[in-house]
């Protein structure tokens, strides 16, 4: 990693990230499932006269349902960063100071502005970083979702150890140059929010 340009003294404002929706049907149930198989394989709960291979595949398919949820989050977060890249590209005096998308993903998932943390936190979510790092890492390997039968067990049971990695490895495949909040701050918003924030400005005009 490279150390950090010197940025002229000013604050610019990113694009914001926008959240799409990414629970499938019957998600929800799927997660609460697999993580009820998961408690009863431990021993934790009584596993109600089911075979251990049925909880095993109960297992199975509420973590894949949470990979498939982290993948879409993914598209958003790398497109995001894609958008923050080109703000910069268009920008003279930015340009030239080696940040990469790499840079705002670091920022994302190691020091988002309290507006973002604030938002998260009211939406429930907790553990976000740790989200966000393996959405974005999950890219690191799939172009797009896999089907279910083309991926191990092995690898769908313990995904999140796979995306922690390929985050980590992913994020020191190039130099980047690091950037702070001092420098660069964004907004958080769901896609169905930013529309009628956007519906209203049209309005306005």
């Amino acid at each position: 990693m490279s150390a950090p340009s010197a940025l002229p003294t000013q604050t610019w404002r990113l694009p914001p990230l926008i959240l799409h929706p990414f629970a499938e049907p019957g998600g929800p149930a799927k997660l609460m499932e697999g993580s009820r198989a998961s408690l009863m394989l431990q021993g934790v709960l009584p596993a109600e006269a089911l075979a251990a291979e049925q909880l095993e595949r109960v297992l199975l398919e509420g973590r894949y349902c949470e990979l498939s949820m982290l993948f879409y989050v993914g598209k958003d977060l790398l497109r995001w960063a894609g958008q923050c890249l080109d703000f910069i590209q268009r920008d003279p005096t930015l340009r030239q100071h080696g940040i990469r998308p790499e840079s705002f993903l670091a920022l994302l998932v190691e020091g988002p502005p309290a507006q973002v943390d604030q938002k998260l936190l009211l939406w429930g979510v907790h553990e976000y970083r740790r989200i966000f790092a393996r959405a974005v890492g999950l890219h690191a390997v799939f172009e797009e979702l896999p089907p279910y039968e083309l991926l191990s067990n092995d690898f769908v049971r313990n995904y999140h150890r796979f995306a922690d990695q390929l985050f980590t490895c992913r994020q020191q495949m190039v130099p980047f140059t690091p950037v702070s909040l001092a420098q660069f701050d964004f907004d958080l918003y769901a896609s169905g929010e930013y529309s009628r924030i956007l519906e209203k400005q049209w309005e306005q005009s």
